[in-house]
């Protein structure tokens, strides 16, 4: 094999492409390519290459360890019968169709990345590779594509706070005016920097917890909604750098409060037309529409295992918060679980959308999707039948009147997530055993490093981490 030949791991044509594109990003300036993907413990990792190895990237890919499929969020190092030693490696392949030039970040362009192992099949622990087989799957069995995005909420700090302490940077109230000016200068360059890199930002807001902001972006295909999660938080972090601000997607970044979700928006879609939309059900869905949406419902306990998965996440999923902690859907209702986005007349069947709300930001985006995704289809499969909707708060219900509507509560703790996912064998079987294992091992993981801890200890020991 010549050293222009890729390895059984590449794209066809990718190091023509590749060295033709590292021409074109060294006239612009661009010096380094940032190689990125996200571990199991929903942290985001990197590689750089010089903007002169782009194309070797593309041909060999570019060495990592598996071990960090088993990091806990502080490094630390936990194990399963396949992962977690420091035997072997992996090569990292730059997408090419993804490749952005950084607006905040001069010299740089990024790249989400597939895991290949040496032997050039897929990594089995690469959620990137999970989430598009897991959608391609839809395809050929159902004939249905999706549509999704990630909500990113963040908090604000001043640079150089004192210790780890949260400091808000800005001191308006929720909603108001008054935070958007003050942040006003470093949100503009932060919507200027995304509509450069070609993100389509749909909202941005103040949102309701100390120096909190909120950015909704238009709706993707599921694997590139995952990348366009990881690309927005590069790019507000890189952006509040510049202006003096330091930044965290942390679930909760204070004991008590709100927090920070990453609620996820998913919508169906067969031929050009919208499952959620249009149906004759007294819902307003498709029944197919309904039975996904039943899936999900029936699944939620074991998906907190994917979608809400540090102990910091706790500190966020409490009732009559809107983070939707129980086991309820409804119409346009932001307490329930599952949010069933009905769109305005003259949108709907392009806007409607089921809304996940017990989601937040440290989880890994493409397998909290292909996780839900999953859940889904298993409802389609079944036919499912829809429960009741809930509206108001669940966590107002009697007792008699939330067992009769199988309203129950998330599990409250990360370990009772994963005793719920170890007992589900469709979500495990949609990730593979390798990489199942290594989320049950990284979450017990997680909350074995948050004993002992009370609720602003563990807020303090993740507030920077995401």
């Amino acid at each position: 094999m010549s050293e222009s030949d890729p390895v059984s791991g590449g794209r066809p044509g990718d190091v023509e492409r590749a060295t033709a594109l590292s021409g074109e990003l060294t006239a612009q300036g661009v010096h380094g390519v940032v190689l990125a993907y996200v571990d199991t413990a929903g942290i985001a990792r990197v590689k750089t290459v010089p903007t002169a190895k782009l194309a070797p990237a593309a041909a060999w890919g570019v060495g990592m360890s598996p071990v960090f499929d088993t990091f806990l969020a502080d490094d630390s190092i936990v194990t399963t019968d396949v992962l977690g030693s420091p035997d072997g490696d992996l090569r990292l392949y730059p997408d090419l169709d993804r490749l952005t030039v950084l607006a905040a970040q001069p010299g740089w362009a990024w790249a989400p990345v597939d895991r290949i192992t040496q032997e050039g099949a897929p990594h089995p622990a690469c959620g990137r590779t999970v989430l598009r087989r897991t959608v391609a799957e839809a395809g050929a069995r159902h004939g249905i594509t999706f549509r999704a995005a990630v909500e990113i909420e963040w908090v604000v700090a001043r640079e150089g706070t004192e210790g780890d302490a949260f400091v808000p940077a800005v001191s308006g109230p929720a909603y108001g005016a008054a935070r958007q000016v003050e942040l006003s200068d470093c949100a503009a360059d932060l919507l200027a920097a995304l509509a450069a890199q070609g993100v389509d930002v749909e909202q941005f807001h103040p949102e309701y917890a100390a120096g909190q902001f909120e950015v909704s972006v238009g709706a993707l295909d599921p694997v590139a909604a995952a990348d366009h999660s990881v690309l927005v938080r590069q790019t507000i972090r890189a952006v509040a750098r510049r202006h003096g601000l330091r930044v965290s997607f942390a679930p909760a970044v204070l004991g008590q409060g709100v927090g920070n979700g990453g609620h996820l928006h998913l919508s169906a879609w067969r031929d050009g037309t919208n499952l959620h939309a249009g149906g004759t059900g007294r819902y307003g869905m498709t029944a197919e529409a309904e039975s996904f949406v039943a899936g999900v419902l029936g699944h939620l306990p074991a998906l907190t295992a994917m979608t809400a998965p540090s102990p910091a996440s706790r500190l966020r999923m409490r009732p009559s918060q809107w983070a939707g902690v129980f086991t309820a859907w409804g119409r346009e209702t932001r307490e329930a679980a599952l949010r069933i986005v009905t769109g305005t007349t003259g949108v709907r069947d392009r806007a409607a959308n089921l809304e996940v709300k017990p989601v937040d930001l440290a989880a890994n985006p493409y397998l909290a999707l292909a996780s839900v995704i999953a859940a889904g289809l298993d409802g389609l499969s079944a036919s499912a039948p829809l429960p009741a909707e809930t509206t108001g708060d669940p966590a107002r219900l009697g007792a008699d009147e939330a067992a009769a509507r199988g309203v129950r509560r998330l599990p409250v703790t990360l370990t009772e997530s994963v005793e719920a996912f170890r007992a589900d064998g469709v979500l495990r079987e949609a990730l593979g055993p390798v990489l199942a294992d290594a989320v049950i091992a990284v979450r017990l993981g997680e909350a074995r490093s948050a004993e002992g801890l009370d609720d602003d200890g563990v807020a303090a020991a993740y507030r920077w981490k995401y």
